[in-house]
């Protein structure tokens, strides 16, 4: 048996998957029947979120869209959350209502969950709603177009940003308290899209996810990255690249979709009808794995993000 630092995330769900020990793991949730989705998501403390960065308030906003964005992903109208909260005994009354109305402000109402005493913050949200088609990830095929929705990189930017106390990024570091909220667009995507997943953990992690479940190849070209304004400084600041932060980064929760051909403008107008903007990555071929190609058609390493 090999320890989680080697197996990694997927490692670890395909080897629970092969045991027979969990299933459906080729959607954002898990589909039930009549068209009720439902998804987890957790965040802990020193891990997901720092509280010196982050208020209750904004906190509570991101534990709710981190779950609506899978439900985005699932095409799915919200119905509730319910929220695991352990919380230090020391916690003032008033960080507790501030996080919960953080939590309302993502639109869905939360009815039900627990608390219990912890010696760390921790919020674990189940998300339920209801949809009418679920792509999920398996359903890519060779000549489909690769599409995302809005601008990557920012989140990650603006986490780098705290981290190591830079100014004048103040909307890079919003993105990373307060992920944008995709349900409409996610709803209209899901009536053309082959395949559709939210970019929790960067543009690799999550277009590999599609390739390994579709059993095709996706094909990246580097110059189509949409990177968020800012993100180019914050990468040059930090030595790195602003591509490999865009695309090797998570926490952006876009929407990824691959679409036929023949229906591209369908889910162009979807996204417009939405008032987001798309761009086009590139397209799934006959193959394995992700390809990252440069305008000179040579290939770039980008590591996609791994849950800790």
């Amino acid at each position: 048996m090999k320890p989680l630092s080697e197996l990694g995330e997927l490692g670890l769900l395909a080897e629970l998957e092969r045991r027979g020990l969990a299933s459906g793991l080729d959607a954002e949730g898990v589909v039930l029947g009549d068209g009720l989705v439902a998804t987890k998501d957790l965040l802990v403390e020193g891990v997901h979120f720092r509280r010196e960065w982050t208020s209750w308030r904004d906190l509570g906003y991101k534990a709710a869209a981190v779950n609506l964005s899978d439900l985005a992903a699932l095409g799915a109208e919200p119905l509730g959350l319910l929220v695991g909260l352990g919380l230090p005994r020391d916690t003032d009354e008033t960080a507790v209502v501030e996080l919960y109305e953080g939590l309302a402000e993502g639109g869905a109402p939360v009815v039900g969950g627990d608390l219990t005493a912890a010696d760390e913050l921790v919020i674990s949200v189940t998300a339920l709603g209801r949809s009418e088609r679920v792509p999920g990830r398996a359903g890519a095929v060779p000549g489909d177009l690769l599409i995302v929705t809005g601008e990557l990189g920012a989140a990650a930017a603006g986490l780098y940003t705290l981290q190591h106390g830079l100014a004048g990024f103040d909307d890079l570091v919003e993105r990373h308290r307060r992920p944008p909220l995709r349900l409409e667009e996610g709803r209209r995507l899901s009536r053309s899209a082959h395949a559709l997943v939210d970019l929790s953990d960067g543009l690799i992690a999550d277009a590999r996810r599609i390739a390994d479940r579709s059993s095709c190849r996706l094909v990246i070209d580097v110059d189509r990255v949409p990177i968020a304004p800012g993100v180019e400084a914050v990468a040059e600041a930090a030595g790195g690249d602003a591509v490999e932060l865009a695309a090797g980064a998570g926490d952006d929760y876009e929407l990824l979709v691959t679409a036929p051909a023949d229906r591209a403008g369908d889910v162009e107008a979807a996204a417009t009808a939405a008032g987001v903007t798309l761009s086009r990555l590139g397209r799934a071929e006959a193959g394995a794995g992700i390809v990252f190609r440069t305008e000179g058609g040579g290939t770039l390493d980008v590591a996609g993000y791994e849950h800790e």
